[in-house]
């Protein structure tokens, strides 16, 4: 057996004491397992580790028996804290992510766009498809160097400006991911289908649900589901629309925005409009520094006015943020409501502008006159590339590239 030498103190007078003393009153019948946890229990100061136990010889007359062997180990000084720089000097930085290589598949339309987002960042390669017809009209395509993509990160960026380009842009969406690549990320700037998300009446079709599904069902890569960039969805709740097979990841625009007032000579004198509560539902939080008016629908008979439901716009650049605008009726009537409360300016931004049938000539330069008159500045991104060459250079609209925000996104 173990042997130790008496102790010399008591416990409660010696506020550190020797372990090798306090195993010596512990019970000498346990088993080797038991003593090292009752060890364990008293010697709390003590890490486990520095407590092991093994049998042994046994003792006289045939009988077998055990000792058990208490290491201790030897415990350096801590090292003296540096102060000030000296400690701070001595922290390794963090390492940096490493930078992922993607290779950016296009279609025709997003052509501008994606030369852009190529600039943003080294780290992604510009990849071309052939976008040819057949002669009944169906579409007749081809992935150049598809080995050479095996492995590699994917993404395609994508414009269903029109019902008649999204079969062919499904096509490859739906091709790409089976080429053995190790991962694959759809970027979708505008979900057009998003504004018929609801059904009044029995029978109504929410396209929004149909090209959910469609994309849900994206073929798994190599890495999993498929990522799925879309900027300023129309309605939240749409992210419940996508299966199991894509992640949806939701982008803004707004910062772009901000980005820009924060440019302008009069940068401490705006004000932000939304034309209705489901607007500042969508952005007040991304706009919380800035004064707020928000403006409501009223219905009189069969006509609608828009009216100032909070905020004062007396003497204010007022900016109109919306998601996206079409026929751009409400945001014509928020303009000659807020005019006609004393907006020295007035400008609007929207993510989307889709203005159909050329709509955007409803819009006219205020050309420093006044707000009864036009608009300052009319803010888009280029998610939508048809209406950029239609109002490109056309006052009072400018354009702010989404470019950089994909490029980082696609480095998620």
């Amino acid at each position: 057996m173990a042997s130790f030498a008496p102790p010399s103190s008591s416990p409660s007078k010696n506020p550190n004491p020797n372990p090798r003393l306090q195993f010596a009153k512990l019970h000498k019948s346990r088993s080797p397992r038991s003593l090292t946890l009752l060890l364990r229990r008293r010697l709390p100061r003590w890490s486990p580790t520095a407590i092991r136990s093994e049998c042994v010889g046994g003792g006289g007359g045939g009988g077998g028996g055990f000792g058990v062997h208490l290491h201790i180990p030897q415990i350096s000084p801590s090292p003296p804290i540096m102060a000030g720089s000296a400690a701070a000097a001595a922290v390794a930085p963090a390492p940096k992510r490493p930078k992922k290589n993607v290779l950016l598949f296009y279609c025709e339309e997003m052509r501008e766009l994606a030369e852009r987002v190529v600039l943003e960042s080294d780290g992604i390669e510009l990849r071309s498809i052939s976008w040819r017809m057949f002669e009944d009209g169906f579409p007749n395509l081809f992935i150049s160097n598809a080995h050479g993509i095996r492995g590699q990160h994917v993404a395609f960026l994508a414009s269903f400006s029109s019902p008649r380009v999204i079969f062919e842009q499904l096509s490859i969406i739906y091709a790409l991911p089976r080429l053995f690549i190790s991962s694959f990320s759809i970027v979708l700037p505008f979900f057009p289908t998003g504004s018929y998300e609801r059904m009044e009446d029995e029978g109504d079709v929410a396209t929004a649900f149909t090209l959910a599904r469609i994309l849900s069902n994206t073929p798994i890569s190599r890495g999993g589901p498929t990522s799925l960039v879309i900027f300023d969805i129309h309605a939240l709740q749409e992210r419940f629309y996508f299966g199991d097979y894509v992640l949806p990841c939701f982008e803004s625009g707004v910062p772009l925005l901000k980005s820009r007032l924060q440019q302008l000579p009069d940068s401490e004198n705006i004000s932000i409009a939304f034309p209705d509560d489901g607007s500042w539902k969508r952005f007040h939080k991304q706009l919380q520094h800035f004064p707020v008016i928000i403006c409501n629908k009223v219905r009189e008979g069969d006509r609608r006015f828009v009216r100032i439901k909070e905020g004062d716009p007396r003497g204010r650049h007022v900016v109109i943020v919306d998601d996206l605008v079409q026929s751009g009726g409400t945001l014509i009537e928020c303009q000659k409501v807020l005019a006609a409360h004393g907006a020295a300016k007035i400008s609007a931004y929207v993510t989307h502008g889709i203005f159909p049938n050329r709509s955007f000539e409803r819009f006219q330069h205020d050309n420093g006159v006044g707000p009864e008159n036009g608009l300052s500045n009319f803010w888009i991104t280029d998610s939508c590339p048809l209406t950029v060459k239609q109002v490109k250079n056309r006052p009072p609209f400018e354009i702010l590239s989404l470019a950089g925000a994909i490029a980082a996104t696609l480095q998620i």
